[in-house]
């Protein structure tokens, strides 16, 4: 294995390709792919033709994710689904998502090269809707590919009044044909992503890769808070119900429960004051909650504290709160054995290894509906995401590559059940 490219040529050729990637985009100047829009149909056919050249046959399935497969060494071998998604949120970086689709052509690519065929099929995957930026809807590829989507998203509509449904129907899919997506269990040995970490400790650290252990489970909510409006000259200040000013210690009660709580983060995102006038006391006021832990028993407890915490805050201040939930993830843990290795493959670099749960989410939730998965995370600039200012190295990117090639080599299927 050692006599392979070294990082740098490995990653220079595929950082040329996320540069020719990143040109597809919808909004000239910056880089904007948002499912099935023209952009992500153009960024679609090159990733298909890359795809062609590594040795696999390709095909679009019925929600628009690009699909590429490397036979096995036998015909009924499971597959392994490797990749990521090329949908980005609004003036992206080039990173996030399209690293993993492209490192893992990379890879099958040089498999072929020398004619290497493994105990298990390759199928890597291009999801087409992980971001939920156009729709009202998340993971919709990878939740298509699992046999989770629920057929009621093609009535989603984007901000343009276009309904998911006609949208996949312009671009090639076939909506009434979800269940098409779907892949046999049974046939599946796991899927693995490489994708950049989204935070600072692997920088940190100095380490240009680690092992991720699980995806962190998530809780949104919105707050709403009902006050009483007056004029700011003329109340005083002991007969107020400022609803801001409640809001303003919700705020702290998030950060300060989040600070002394390990393994968990939460953030207020959205405040907004109402009516938002310079010279009244705020009637109403609107957060947003965002709770996250690796562990959903925390993430539970943190919940429920912060329920019992803002409603005290409401009832001092004599002001209403009404909280609701809109989305809920649960956590999911990397397979131990998957774990262990790519922890192989990252120590085979001369890498000391590093395991670190992920904050952000990722296709790996909706896959693990439909089998073992596994993660491999790469350093990122100053843990930057989701922003032009993403910055990988073409070291690292060549390791990546490399980390995963030794992963595929040394990979061996999960045993049957004897029937």
């Amino acid at each position: 294995m050692s006599d392979a490219p070294s990082p740098l040529p490995r990653g220079a050729a595929l950082m040329a390709r996320l540069d020719e990637l990143a040109r597809h985009s919808d909004e000239p100047g910056r880089l904007t792919r948002l499912y099935l829009s023209p952009a992500h149909r153009s960024a679609a056919r090159l990733v298909a033709g890359w795809m062609e050249e590594a040795g696999m046959s390709v095909h679009m399935d019925a929600v628009g994710n690009v699909v590429g497969r490397y036979a096995g060494q036998t015909a009924d071998a499971p597959a392994l689904l490797l990749g990521s998604h090329i949908d980005t949120v609004r003036d992206a970086g080039k990173y996030d998502g399209n690293l993993g689709v492209l490192a893992a052509i990379q890879a099958v690519g040089e498999l072929h090269a020398r004619g290497e065929r493994l105990p298990v099929a390759l199928e890597v995957l291009a999801f087409g809707d992980e971001e939920g930026v156009r729709f009202p809807v998340t993971l919709s590829g990878s939740r298509a590919v699992a046999g989770t989507l629920d057929p009621s998203v093609l009535d989603a509509v984007d901000a343009d009044g276009i309904r998911l449904r006609d949208a996949l129907l312009a671009f090639g899919g076939r909506p009434d044909a979800l269940a098409s997506a779907r892949h046999d269990p049974a046939a599946v040995a796991g899927y693995v992503e490489i994708h950049i970490e989204q935070g600072p400790v692997l920088e940190s650290e100095d380490l240009a890769v680690g092992v991720v252990t699980a995806i962190s489970g998530a809780s949104r909510f919105t707050i709403d808070i009902d006050g009483e409006a007056g004029h700011a000259g003329t109340v005083p200040m002991n007969l107020r119900h400022d609803a801001v000013a409640a809001a303003a210690e919700i705020v702290l009660a998030v950060e300060e429960l989040a600070q002394r709580t390990p393994d968990l983060v939460a953030t207020v995102g959205c405040f907004t004051a109402l009516p938002g006038a310079v010279n009244v006391i705020a009637a109403g006021a609107r957060l947003t909650l965002d709770i996250r832990s690796p562990l959903d028993a925390v993430r539970r407890a943190a919940i429920e504290h912060l329920s019992r915490r803002f409603d005290a805050i409401a009832a001092r201040r004599g002001v209403a709160l009404k909280m609701a939930c809109f989305y809920e993830a649960p956590a999911v843990a990397c397979d131990d054995g998957l774990q262990a290795r790519l922890q192989r493959a990252v120590e085979r670099q001369n890498i000391p290894p590093r395991r670190l749960p992920s904050g952000a989410g990722h296709d790996g939730l909706a896959m693990a509906a439909l089998c073992p998965v596994g993660m491999l995370f790469v350093r990122c600039a100053g843990g930057v995401s989701h922003s032009p200012a993403e910055s990988i190295t073409v070291e690292d990117a060549g390791t990546a590559v490399a980390v995963l090639l030794d992963f595929l080599r040394d990979y061996a299927p999960p045993r049957r059940p004897a029937s």
